[in-house]
């Protein structure tokens, strides 16, 4: 590791002016991708400004047709929520199968977003939801927000603050996670939401994206058996020592059969 400057705001403007003073400065949010990468020297920022200390980044706020989810809250609090298990429970249960409990107690909804690792879970939440990024300056639409492998539409210095999803009709989550890290070798986000039908891919591509054949037959008729045949093609997924492209093409067939809810 790197030597580098550590600073703890406690207000999104402190972070800010330390962001823009620093030469090359990172956010951290839990660290559960930023540290493992400075512990690699796969990265040599100048500073990192730990947001942990940031009171009005954490919590979760019911809105009645949407909730509010503080970009700093944890999976673990994502998980509990009697909100998100009242309003969105398929929120709920996607965040219960991030990681394990340590990764859970410390990674946050922002971080994991701003990050955008094309296997994260919430990635394909946030897109089948129809959420909305809110950052330090503006608001991003799921649609347009995730851009290529770890890449997003925030601009250098922009800080994610909140997420906003609209409450669904209905929505489920199914993914096929690797044995040893949990992330999702292809999960599926299948929701009635508030915009329409959604099906939403992570796992299988560079970043999280949508499958327009299966939200036109969910919406001839929301049941699992319309996603007979439908395929998507392997040539632009993923392909690793995990899975090769064909059988995550596979996958997410399947995955988002299970992911349908009832």
């Amino acid at each position: 590791m790197y030597d580098f400057n550590y600073q703890k705001p406690a207000s999104v403007a402190d972070a800010k002016k330390a962001h823009q003073a620093a030469a090359d400065a990172r956010y951290m949010s839990g660290g559960m991708t930023l540290i493992p990468v400075l512990k690699q020297r796969l990265d040599k920022p100048s500073d990192v400004i730990d947001l942990q200390g940031i009171a009005d980044l954490k919590g979760i706020k019911d809105n009645g047709d949407s909730i509010t989810v503080g970009a700093f809250t944890t999976h673990y609090e994502v998980h509990t929520s009697s909100v998100v298990k009242s309003k969105i429970p398929a929120l709920a249960y996607l965040a219960g199968l991030i990681g394990d409990p340590m990764v859970r107690n410390r990674g946050t909804m922002g971080g994991s977003l701003a990050n955008s690792d094309p296997a994260a879970d919430y990635p394909a939440a946030v897109l089948g939801l129809g959420a909305t990024i809110v950052t330090d300056n503006r608001e991003i639409k799921a649609d347009d927000f995730f851009q290529g492998m770890f890449e997003t539409a925030l601009e250098p210095g922009e800080m994610i603050t909140a997420i906003k999803f609209p409450v669904p009709k209905k929505a489920g989550y199914q993914k096929f996670p690797n044995p040893a890290s949990r992330y999702a070798v292809v999960g599926a986000f299948v929701a009635d939401a508030a915009d329409g039908i959604r099906v939403a891919i992570t796992g299988a591509g560079p970043c999280a994206f949508r499958v327009p054949e299966m939200e036109a037959a969910l919406k001839k008729k929301f049941s699992a058996d319309s996603l007979d045949g439908i395929t998507v093609p392997a040539d632009d997924l993923n392909s690793d020592i995990h899975a090769s492209a064909e059988y995550r093409a596979h996958l997410v067939g399947v995955m988002a059969k299970r992911a349908v809810p009832a």
